[in-house]
């Protein structure tokens, strides 16, 4: 017989893994929620013609598409399926694919819903998105997006709040991070004073590798793009810029300032690091001209939040983008979101062991029983037990003892009750602490103060 198995780039998660997920997924919804942000879901699967096109040709090709149910094939005719045309037979035989990530769903709900709902709309959703990737390291075919959005107000305060949450939400989970921000705005900027408008993606694609292959490979990908040496001059002193955030800010006005755009994006981060400054937000904050993510997408802020103790990608990024629902006919609707990498996150927090050690003790007493009698004799201090919101359970039936231990043991159960007849005839329990070894004979009241 064949061995059960899932499809590449998927994962099972065991009780263990999930009390670990759970721990990252409550930390964040609690913070979201102590900002007024709530949350939504949509379908697994929406319309293709939902989804396609919305992710530039190599997405669409990274969907993943439904067949049709029932006779999909009924729709064809025999040319078209020796015409061997894969594109046009998808067409015909799915209607609707598996999402891709949270946004496009997000923009067709606002547009759906657009009179059910009060603007500025303050939404969270936390749901798997599905992609036809090659599986490798960190990157799977199915994973969790986390993502909040505020749309319909243009204020930077959300700017403010979004950096406020990350904050909040890395002190929680006790993560060192930086936070990097950059601005659309000081992008067109810079392509607008250089004299290279219309290159502004390629230019912008090159900055991005600083970090990986240092100023001296990224002006030569900006020479072989047909980016004149003029321009490239004019870049350097933009491309080594340093010291502190405000003097970056200071020297970019200098460079900026025959750009009104330029400096439109300066003055949004001056404001966005005053807010932050006077609202004693304790990430570190950096100001990087090499963050360009997300450029045909973002017309504003570009946020990224990178781990400073394990080496991984960002573990958050997102932005400020003009348009969203643009693309299903309703305009000029503005918001800013970010995502958290909940993927990630879990393995920053596997590499650095920073769960809190109570996780995986979800059951807080084990009743081990000898008999019938004693299991009847458990079963009304486990209702009181559990009315009190502790977690509690009993063996189902008499085994061994040793059997009954071990079982704890494996689910790391703190506290077991043993129940036999003496314990019966006086009304009591013994409560063994399995990490001390050390027993009490006790009253439920006694148990109840023990485990509270």
């Amino acid at each position: 017989m064949q061995k059960p198995s899932i499809p590449k780039g998927t994962r099972d998660f065991t009780p263990a893994e999930m009390a670990n997920r759970n721990y990252i997924f409550n930390t964040i919804k609690d913070v979201f929620r102590l900002y007024g942000f709530q949350q939504i879901e949509t379908p697994a699967m929406e319309n293709l013609s939902t989804l396609m096109g919305k992710y530039g040709e190599e997405g669409d090709k990274l969907l993943f598409k439904i067949l049709n149910s029932g006779d999909f094939i009924s729709g064809t005719n025999d040319a078209e399926l020796l015409g061997r045309n894969s594109i046009k037979l998808t067409n015909k035989f799915s209607e609707k694919g598996l999402r891709y990530d949270l946004t496009v769903p997000f923009a067709r709900f606002v547009v759906q819903h657009q009179n059910e709902i009060s603007f500025p709309f303050k939404r969270y959703q936390i749901q798997p998105v599905w992609r036809a990737d090659r599986p490798q390291k960190g990157r799977y075919r199915e994973f969790y997006q986390c993502d909040v959005d505020v749309v319909g107000s243009n204020s930077l305060l959300n700017e403010l709040e979004l950096i406020q949450i990350v904050d909040e939400v890395y002190h929680r989970l006790n993560i060192n991070v930086v936070i990097k921000i950059n601005n659309r705005k000081i992008l067109s900027g810079i392509a607008e004073i250089i004299g290279e408008a219309e290159k502004i993606t390629d230019i912008t694609v090159a900055i991005d590798k600083m970090d990986k292959i240092g100023l001296e490979k990224v002006n030569e990908e900006i020479a072989s793009k047909g980016i004149s040496e003029e321009a490239i001059a004019k870049l350097q002193p933009i491309l080594k810029l340093n010291g502190t955030n405000a003097e970056k800010l200071g020297q970019l006005k200098t460079v900026l300032a025959a750009s009104e755009v330029g400096l439109k994006g300066v003055s949004e981060l001056e404001t966005i690091f005053g807010l932050c400054e006077m609202m004693k937000v304790q990430t570190q904050m950096e100001l990087d001209l090499t963050l360009a993510r997300g450029l045909n997408y973002y017309t504003g802020a570009i946020f990224e939040v990178k781990a400073l103790d394990v080496e991984i990608g960002s573990i958050t990024g997102g932005g400020r983008y003009d348009n969203l629902t643009g693309v299903f006919g309703m305009e000029g609707v503005s918001g800013v979101g970010i995502s958290f990498g909940a993927d990630r996150i879990y393995d920053v927090l596997n590499q650095l062991d920073l769960y809190p050690e109570t996780l995986t003790e979800q059951t807080k007493i084990l009743f081990v029983s000898f008999g019938e009698k004693e299991l009847l004799y458990c079963l009304p201090w486990l209702s009181a037990l559990r009315q009190t919101g502790i977690n509690a359970e009993i063996y189902p039936e008499p085994a061994k003892m040793k059997k009954q231990m071990s079982y704890a043991d494996n689910k790391k159960i703190p506290f077991v009750a043993i129940v036999g007849e003496t314990e019966m005839s006086e009304g009591k329990v013994m409560l063994k602490n399995m990490k001390s070894g050390e027993q009490s004979l006790v009253s439920l009241e006694e148990v109840l103060e023990k485990l509270n």
